[in-house]
């Protein structure tokens, strides 16, 4: 689980084998062994033990910006690998070979989109064609990213343009699907300018912090990245690979629209009317749904695991692959 810390001046410390946490009025102990991280995403206290207790178990404590994105964590120096993984990072970007990769990873998103759209077309006979109609054109950009041949450089404003139509078709119809207040156009990043992205958002940065710690034990570097360019301290290769598992957030975010759990309540006004952002309440219910995805037991790749494990073995297949040259 993620234990997470949003209440202002909480406290957070280590007592025996457990993190003793104090929010406001109320204290409580989680064991150790059942924490995979800890996000704090509001003014804190932490104590050093508590700091060198996580560290010394492997759970990544991780600071989130009011939005959900991570501005700083802490976690252990050592490399996750061998270095030879980042050398062939580096190798295969010019390489045919990288587009294959970064491909595969663009079609597990249109996969991983259609799926999705599949399951809330069974429950909603009303948007059946349109839903069945937004599958069809996803599978179509899906077919174009097949068919690219070259390299990353060659081809990166192709799929980037690829992955936008799909984009404004995914969002368009799950627009479609949403209670009338809460309808929205098209995806808004920080700040979002609906409900729906600004608990998209959020959602998101959670899921980048699991991907980035995924990539760090997989012995892989953050920012090298294919698809996405190179920046100054932008870890490119998250915003890659993070792409193949937006949808375990996209799904509960639905799910807490279409069941109507979601109350108007759940949000701010960023100042100057500029857009929205998640408040406390909001997202206490954002991250209860998202923990309960993430331990769902799943079939991946011919086995059964929890969801939030499927993000640490793709990484690892990652890596591997790498070193072996299999693409």
């Amino acid at each position: 689980m993620q234990l997470v810390i949003n209440t202002y001046e909480s406290y957070l410390r280590k007592k025996g084998n457990c993190f003793l946490v104090r929010k406001e009025d109320k204290v409580f102990e989680v064991s150790v062994t059942k924490v995979d991280s800890i996000l704090i995403t509001t003014a804190a206290y932490i104590s050093t033990d508590a700091i060198k207790f996580a560290v010394d178990n492997n759970i990544d404590i991780v600071f989130l910006d009011s939005y959900g994105d991570p501005y700083g964590r802490v976690w252990h120096p050592k490399l996750g690998s061998t270095t030879l993984i980042r050398r062939r990072q580096l190798e295969m970007y010019d390489k045919e070979e990288g587009l294959n990769l970064a491909k595969k990873w663009g079609i597990q998103k249109f996969d991983n989109q259609i799926e999705l759209l599949k399951r809330l077309k069974k429950t909603r006979a009303e948007k059946r064609d349109d839903l069945e109609k937004s599958v069809n054109e996803i599978e179509q950009m899906k077919a174009r990213m097949k068919g690219l041949k070259g390299t990353i450089e060659e081809r990166r404003q192709t799929m980037l343009g690829i992955e936008g139509m799909a984009s404004r078709t995914y969002f368009g119809v799950l627009s479609s699907i949403m209670p009338e207040k809460f309808k929205f156009k098209g995806r808004s990043r920080n700040p979002a300018t609906d409900e729906f992205n600004a608990m998209l958002n959020y959602g998101y940065g959670v899921l980048y912090s699991m991907v980035e710690k995924a990539c760090i034990i997989a012995g892989l570097d953050p920012y090298i990245g294919f698809l996405h360019t190179d920046n100054y301290n932008k870890k490119s290769l998250v915003f890659d690979i993070i792409e193949m598992f937006r949808t375990f957030v996209d799904e509960p975010v639905v799910h807490l629209f279409s069941k109507r759990k979601v109350k108007e309540e759940y949000f701010d006004t960023i100042q100057n009317n500029e857009g929205l952002s998640l408040n406390k309440e909001g997202k206490a219910v954002l991250i209860e749904a998202l923990n309960e995805t993430f331990e769902k037991t799943i079939k991946y790749r011919g086995r059964n695991i929890k969801t939030k494990n499927v993000v640490q073995f793709e990484c690892h297949r990652i890596a591997n692959k790498l070193v072996k040259q299999t693409f």
